[in-house]
């Protein structure tokens, strides 16, 4: 079985917009320090999962085609530097609804690991919302939560920024 390092994609991978949604390439802000994530996981032998709820579809907002374009974009960008992810799951579903996809349920994870055979209790979920700890607790994963927070017990790690991370996966 593989092991996977499972990352949220708006606050880990690129900046997040506020109050709105990256709906075309040229909103795409990369963050560099996520880089580092990219390489510990070639590193060390684990597989990258990005797993992104994506709801600007549910609302109307983008489509499919312009997620795909935006996740191109991000791809190229990766490659540039050495890196490609193994696979990228991501959720239209609106928050309103029941979704067994959408995070914090772990669906994304769970096909994700049906797909690549991914063993979740050697396996790693980094985001910077409390839903993508939960997600990743739900699937069995070891959990970092990056952002300000003091107190999460759905995580098992919490560091401020993302350049912290590779402190805590050793």
């Amino acid at each position: 079985m593989n092991k996977a390092l499972f990352l949220d994609r708006d606050g880990i991978i690129n900046e997040r917009m506020i109050g709105g949604y990256i709906t075309k390439p040229s909103e795409f802000t990369l963050i560099p320090e996520s880089l580092t994530l990219f390489a510990w996981a070639k590193e060390h032998g684990y597989l990258t999962v990005i797993v992104t709820n994506q709801q600007g579809i549910g609302k109307g907002l983008m489509t499919e085609q312009d997620l795909s374009n935006v996740h191109a974009y991000m791809c190229s960008l990766l490659a540039e530097h050495g890196f490609t992810p193994d696979a990228i799951e991501f959720c239209s579903d609106l928050a309103s609804t029941n979704s067994s996809r959408r995070k914090p349920a772990p669906g994304m994870l769970l096909d994700a690991a049906q797909k690549l055979d991914i063993d979740f209790s050697s396996s790693w979920m980094i985001g910077d919302s409390i839903s993508d700890a939960q997600a990743g607790k739900h699937a069995g994963t070891k959990t970092i939560l990056v952002g300000d927070y003091s107190d999460i017990p759905e995580a098992d790690f919490i560091c401020a920024h993302v350049r912290e991370c590779e402190k805590i996966l050793g």
